[in-house]
């Protein structure tokens, strides 16, 4: 059974309610001092305790996405996924799967749009990703069959999972909600993790020497999403969104990259890039590649580019909450870059706090970016 299914979670609920049952009336055969009741008493307590907190992680890592299966866990996934060969003729993105949009029921595609897995490979720096890409409704009607669409790439943080985005950050199931009541434009959504060299967290950075990451969100994305979908052609019809470290990686690549995304928005988003244990030496000593990843260097040492970008931060809960002041304050005085914020009163840097501010961040994405058009 894999690590975020339901019978997984449910056994490790059961067992600790049967652990603790079983503590509860074994305890008074278990009072005296003889070397066996003592050792059935710290049996009885060592093992409640464990299948509790097995419960409890379990339980947290379907809320949040921290691993997606045993070996994420455990460190054991090594498969560094970058280098892809195909047959002659082969694309640089392949359909292997395709499922309903959560909260549409059973409609068809043509009232309740669609959800297709992908595999994702770069025509240059032959990184390889799985992604979701969610159709909307229209996609699939007669009168838009012509038309191309806005489209909005959509990261998670580290590690993450493409499939939290859909599951449990209800991107699509939001995007649609807000198409049906008019508050949003129908939109292309692809999703992915940032984390596409795992399990190095790469922080969408060119690593000399190593995975070619932004490059990969820059040029090879975009490309590979024009030679399948109908997506947009010019920068004003693509966007990016993140959170945590996608958050991050959303605003960097929209402001180094204005030309190719007309938005970027951070949910939770920091502003330079860490240097850890999962990230190791991104810059290899290079002074001018570390501060063109500080987002606040480049906007202070660079021309402003002509782009929109959100960012998002709660008074109480979230660490960021100076810097983000920070970074807008940044950003007006520019002049030319334009910058929107969602502040929340409180909220911590989790799935909550950021499902408050999804339909909001798509609105306002949905806003920046034009189309559909034939």
């Amino acid at each position: 059974m894999s690590l975020t299914s339901n019978p997984v979670l449910v056994s490790a609920v059961l067992s600790a309610v049967l652990l603790f049952t079983g503590t509860v009336w074994l305890w008074p055969r278990l009072a005296r001092r003889s070397l066996r009741a003592v050792g059935g008493r710290i049996g009885l307590l060592l093992g409640t305790q464990v299948a509790l907190f097995a419960a409890v992680g379990l339980a947290a890592n379907q809320s949040f996405g921290f691993y997606a299966s045993w070996a994420d866990l455990f460190g054991q996934e090594k498969d560094q996924g970058v280098v892809v060969d195909h047959p002659p003729g082969g694309g640089p993105l392949e359909v292997v799967g395709s499922r309903r949009v959560p909260g549409a029921g059973g409609a068809p595609p043509r009232t309740g749009g669609r959800i297709q897995q992908v595999d994702i490979v770069g025509r240059t720096t032959h990184i390889a990703s799985p992604a979701y890409v969610y159709l909307p409704p229209e996609y699939f009607q007669p009168r838009y069959r012509t038309h191309r669409f806005p489209t909005a790439v959509v990261l998670t943080g580290y590690p993450g999972t493409a499939s939290a985005l859909v599951d449990k950050l209800h991107y699509p199931r939001t995007a649609l909600e807000l198409s049906r009541a008019g508050r949003a434009k129908p939109m292309i959504l692809v999703m992915l993790r940032p984390t596409v060299a795992p399990p190095r967290d790469t922080e969408c950075v060119d690593i000399p020497g190593g995975p070619q990451t932004e490059s990969f969100f820059a040029e090879d994305l975009p490309d590979a999403l024009r030679t399948h979908y109908r997506v947009a052609q010019k920068p004003g019809g693509l966007g990016i969104i993140g959170n945590s470290t996608g958050g991050y990686c959303a605003l960097k690549i929209a402001l180094h990259h204005p030309d190719v995304y007309g938005a970027g928005a951070g949910l939770s988003p920091y502003f330079k890039a860490p240097i850890d244990a999962t990230t190791g030496d991104l810059f290899q000593g290079d002074k001018a590649l570390r501060n063109h990843a500080d987002l606040l260097w480049f906007l202070a040492h660079r021309p402003a580019p002509d782009t929109s970008l959100l960012v998002s931060s709660s008074k109480v809960g979230e660490k960021d909450y100076r810097d983000t002041l920070r970074f807008i304050e940044r950003v007006r005085d520019t002049g030319r870059t334009r910058i929107s914020s969602i502040i929340l009163e409180s909220g911590g840097h989790n799935f909550n706090t950021w499902r408050r501010e999804i339909p909001a961040a798509l609105e306002w994405m949905s806003g920046r970016l034009s189309g559909p058009w034939k």
